[in-house]
């Protein structure tokens, strides 16, 4: 039995396990570094959203001043998404591209551009109602007229597409709305007259 025992644990060299062990605490070490860096950069990527939403807040004079944090927030994701390159690339893409492909997918967008920018601009139109309102709570009452045409714009090129595509068809429908809605502003500001009639 002994000989048997120990001619079977000369067959398993104890060096395998330990370079096995090197290898997972290696693996361990960048995986914890590539959830470091994206944290980091979802943290980043909420901070641009609520500074972006300030434009909502604040006089149309005063806008590009107030989206500059913003922009400076947006250099400082595509820094970070640098970081998440150096560490990826010294690696197989397979390995670790599970923690960081969908992050950096919803930072750069990496989609079909074109149908997603068209598949966007209903939802354009949305935002755009809502800027409309809050300028007019600002008191910037010509903005709402600028909203306006660009949104009628907009719209009227829909009306040109032979919309094939039954999510774009029932997403160009919700523009409708929101033409209305920044319609219904400039006719309420019109009938107060806060807005000179050759504007209209």
């Amino acid at each position: 039995m002994d000989t048997v025992g120990s001619a079977t644990s000369r067959t398993v060299d104890p060096a395998i396990f330990e370079r096995l062990q090197a290898n997972i605490d290696s693996d361990g070490r960048v995986r914890e570094e590539l959830r470091n860096i994206l944290q980091r950069r979802d943290r980043q990527g909420r901070m641009t959203q609520s500074l972006l939403s300030r434009a909502h807040s604040v006089p149309e004079a005063e806008l590009e001043e107030a989206l500059k944090p913003a922009w400076s927030s947006i250099m400082e994701q595509v820094n970070i998404i640098k970081e998440i390159e150096t560490v990826a690339s010294k690696h197989p893409y397979y390995k670790y591209n599970q923690l960081w492909t969908r992050d950096v997918q919803e930072t750069v967008r990496l989609h079909k551009r074109t149908l997603r920018n068209t598949l966007r601009c209903p939802d354009l139109g949305c935002g755009f109602s809502r800027l409309a309102v809050n300028s007019v709570t600002l008191g910037d009452y010509q903005r709402p007229l600028q909203i306006s045409q660009f949104v009628k714009d907009v719209h009227a090129g829909f009306q040109i597409l032979n919309l094939k595509n039954d999510v774009l068809r029932k997403r160009s429908d919700s523009i409708k709305y929101n033409v209305k809605k920044i319609e219904d502003v400039v006719y309420d500001l019109s009938l107060r007259n806060l807005i000179p009639r050759k504007s209209l």
